[in-house]
């Protein structure tokens, strides 16, 4: 089952999940009022990843994202950070693998521009080799994602197999009845896995009760938008 049949079939809150929704509204990660996109749209909820700024949150991320990886029981032999959001989520997410889950798994990371002395090139870490997947905070147009596959035509011995995200928006595109990740995965054939749903916050909202008029507004807003 693809991430976009798993989104369609349920919005089962896992306890791990749940938790990491508590720990993204302490953050203020999670906020709710009025946000401008890129797309023109205003969501009645925003998700600031860049809220995840000291070694607690990069802990806790690192192991959302390693949970997420393992449930999905997906194979792998590498994590890949595109430059520069991606650079420390795959070094706590491997070292999460390998505390948590105890798979030792390499990791590498792109450099914006390449290095012309010491080691050269544009690559930093483990070879690039292998199933790779890709570690990102959201996905709005998946340039992460098509940068790295244009990338790795220099590597032939590597291919990337996925990529997780912490939040699946489950919004479509302006132009498609889509969402992003919807897509990706029909076009080049990749596993996107989000740590989190759209649904499974509104779930967690429900349960809760505390953001009545949030929840009221993300329905709305998912009856217009959403896949």
């Amino acid at each position: 089952m693809n991430s976009t049949e798993t989104a369609k079939s349920t919005d089962t809150l896992h306890d791990w999940q749940r938790s990491f929704i508590e720990f993204a509204l302490e953050k203020q990660v999670l906020q709710f009022g009025e946000f401008t996109l890129k797309s023109g749209r205003v969501s009645p909820y925003f998700f600031n990843a860049g809220n995840f700024n000291d070694g607690e949150s990069q802990q806790r991320i690192g192991e959302i994202y390693a949970k997420t990886l393992v449930e999905s029981d997906i194979d792998f032999d590498l994590v890949f950070g595109p430059a520069y959001k991606g650079i420390p989520l795959a070094a706590s997410t491997v070292f999460a693998l390998q505390n948590s889950h105890g798979q030792n798994k390499f990791f590498s990371f792109n450099r914006k521009e390449a290095k012309d002395h010491g080691e050269g090139g544009t690559i930093v870490g483990a070879p690039l080799e292998g199933n790779l997947v890709l570690v990102d905070d959201v996905i709005t147009a998946g340039t992460a994602i098509k940068e790295t596959l244009s990338l790795l035509e220099a590597f032939p011995s590597a291919s990337l197999t996925a990529a997780v995200i912490l939040i699946d928006r489950q919004e479509k595109l302006a132009d498609s009845d889509l969402s992003a990740i919807q897509a990706l995965e029909q076009n080049f054939g990749l596993r996107i896995l989000p740590a989190i749903r759209l649904d499974q916050i509104m779930k967690y909202l429900e349960d809760n009760g505390n953001h009545k008029e949030a929840l009221i507004a993300m329905k709305n807003y998912r009856e217009q938008y959403g896949v």
